[in-house]
């Protein structure tokens, strides 16, 4: 068995002890700092922005992880935003923390999904705090308190989750290797999942969070993809990492929909695909500025107004997705609205980079323009959940009034 690692709020997290996820355990008391005045975060990321947009190259042609721009975002407070100010954080609402990563995804597409990433762990569990008393609070305050960066195994887990959890004295051993844990690097805590076969309930997904300098806990850096390349996005591996019963802060069957993840779906997509929209402006802006330096040829006007077309509808489907984040009620409905705007908002930034590289014409070709880039970081909408088959299917269920689970 490996190494032991505490429960959960028993020290801080450099001592290497599996700390609380926003699920259902809660976390002793931590100093809190005072409250802030209220912070325009769009506007700070604004401020940002140009810088960040200067390392993105670089990031991008040599694999490394924006390590200088999440320096940046941590000094400026961003991480600890979405934690209410009465528990030291920024007090920022959901919607802005979405404009706030579109605006950073049209400078660095890789930093602001990797950012997104954490964020929608700090708003789902604030989420559940505010609204029906779950007992994130410990989380939440040592967020604020000790700046802590999450790390989100979800694209690699899911309803089903992954990974083996063995029952042992007074816990359990996990063994499991997380794909896609964008930000690892930088990450304090990984909030991750593994099955255990329950004698008496079948698989059982278990819930926990492990911090990611424990012993038993290694990134492995996997990381060489076709877009997004600077979001760090390695496998992490746990090799028989003890997690204690305390430390378990959530169970649920594996595979059927869960209420958790309902509220997932709801709120934390709208973080997720607010970084393509912004790669979808990025590169829409900077056609305009090429192709307005062009004589007039109606040929490049048809493919800008296609381009003008593909990008009002991704902006349509964002803002009924940050609506449906910022006022929504979990539940099958809210999923279903969030997974079709999800599938809307991937195609219309898709086609948005496409046009803009057909109106440039050649020299989108080139590196320096930015927009081949651009193309190959949209991608990445193609794959989160629910992808668009089994979004189709599962839109199809709610329509028919059909179990979605069958």
């Amino acid at each position: 068995m490996g190494k032991v690692i505490e429960p959960a709020g028993t020290g801080p997290a450099s001592d290497n002890k599996v700390q609380d996820m926003p699920l259902d355990t809660a976390l002793p008391e931590t100093a809190v700092a005072p409250a802030t005045a209220k912070t325009d975060w769009p506007a700070r990321a604004d401020a940002l922005a140009q810088t960040i947009a200067a390392q993105a190259a670089a990031h991008d042609a040599d694999d490394s992880f924006v390590a200088d721009a999440y320096a940046q975002l941590k000094a400026e407070g961003f991480f600890k935003a979405l934690v209410p100010a009465e528990f030291g954080g920024g007090g920022a609402e959901i919607a802005e923390i979405c404009q706030v990563i579109r605006r950073l995804g049209a400078a660095c597409g890789s930093t602001a999904l990797a950012f997104a990433m954490h964020s929608h762990l700090v708003a789902v569990a604030a989420w559940r705090w505010r609204t029906q008393g779950a007992p994130t609070e410990g989380l939440l305050k040592r967020v604020a308190a000790e700046d802590l960066v999450l790390v989100s195994s979800g694209g690699s887990d899911w309803l089903a989750s992954g990974g083996q959890a063995v029952k042992v004295e007074g816990g359990f051993s996990i063994t499991a290797r997380k794909a896609f844990s964008s930000g690892c690097l930088a990450g304090d805590l990984l909030v991750t999942s593994a099955v255990w076969e329950d004698p008496e309930g079948g698989p059982t997904v278990l819930h926990f969070a492990v911090p990611l300098k424990a012993p038993d806990v290694e990134i492995i850096e996997t990381w060489r993809a076709l877009g997004m390349r600077g979001t760090g996005s390695h496998d992490v591996v746990l090799t028989q990492v003890f997690v204690p019963d305390a430390a378990i802060s959530g169970r649920r069957p594996s595979g059927p929909w869960h209420p958790l993840f309902h509220i997932i779906s709801m709120i934390a997509f709208a973080l997720i695909y607010s970084a393509y929209l912004g790669v979808a402006e990025g590169a829409r802006t900077r056609a305009l500025e090429i192709t307005r330096r062009k004589s007039p040829d109606p040929h490049v006007a048809e493919l800008v107004g296609s381009m003008e077309n593909a990008f009002a509808g991704a902006e349509m489907a964002w803002e009924r997705m940050v609506d449906t984040a910022q006022t929504g009620a979990p539940g099958p409905d809210s999923t279903n609205r969030a997974m079709i705007c999800r599938t809307l908002l991937a195609h219309g930034a898709i086609t948005t980079v496409e046009r803009a590289m057909e109106a440039v014409g050649g020299a989108s070709f080139y590196r320096d323009t930015g927009l081949e880039r651009a193309f190959r970081d949209i991608q990445g909408a193609r794959f989160h959940p629910l992808q668009d088959a089994p979004q189709r299917r599962y839109s199809g269920r709610v329509a028919l009034g059909w179990d979605i689970d069958a």
